[in-house]
C-alpha cells in the first residue's frame, strides 16, 4: 500500500503507510492517541466511519462522547443521512435474540 502525496511532507505519509505494513500496532497506537487529542480529526474519522457503515449511530456517539439523541440531531442539522434499523440479516437476528432474551428474563422476574 503506497501513497503518492505531492506536498513537502509526502515522504512522511508514505513512510506511515510502509510502517503500517511492517508494524501495524505502532500505527494503531499513533492513531488512537491522535483521535484522543484532536477533536476535529476524531469527528471526521467517526463521521466517515458512520457514513461508510463501519459503525452505527450508538457507537459513533460513544466515540464522540455525546448522547446518541444529540448526535442524531446534529447529523440531521448537518444533512448526514441517518441509518435506522439493522444493517443486515445477521444484525437483525442478533437484535431479535436480544429482545427475546430480555423479555424472557423480564417474564422470569414477573413470575417470582
Amino acid at each position: 500500500m503506497e501513497a503518492n502525496v505531492s506536498t513537502h511532507s509526502g515522504w512522511e505519509i508514505d513512510q506511515f503507510f510502509r510502517l503500517l505494513e511492517r508494524h501495524p500496532s505502532l500505527i494503531g497506537q499513533a492513531v488512537h492517541r491522535l483521535l484522543q487529542e484532536n477533536e476535529d480529526i476524531r469527528w471526521s474519522v467517526v463521521v466517515g466511519a458512520y457514513r461508510n457503515g463501519q459503525i452505527n449511530l450508538g457507537k459513533a456517539a460513544e466515540f464522540l462522547g455525546v448522547p446518541e439523541l444529540e448526535l442524531r440531531d446534529r447529523f440531521i442539522d448537518l444533512g448526514i443521512p441517518l441509518r435506522i434499523g439493522s444493517a443486515d440479516l445477521a444484525e437483525a437476528r442478533a437484535e431479535a435474540e436480544a429482545v427475546r432474551t430480555w423479555f424472557g428474563s423480564t417474564a422470569d422476574k414477573d413470575r417470582s
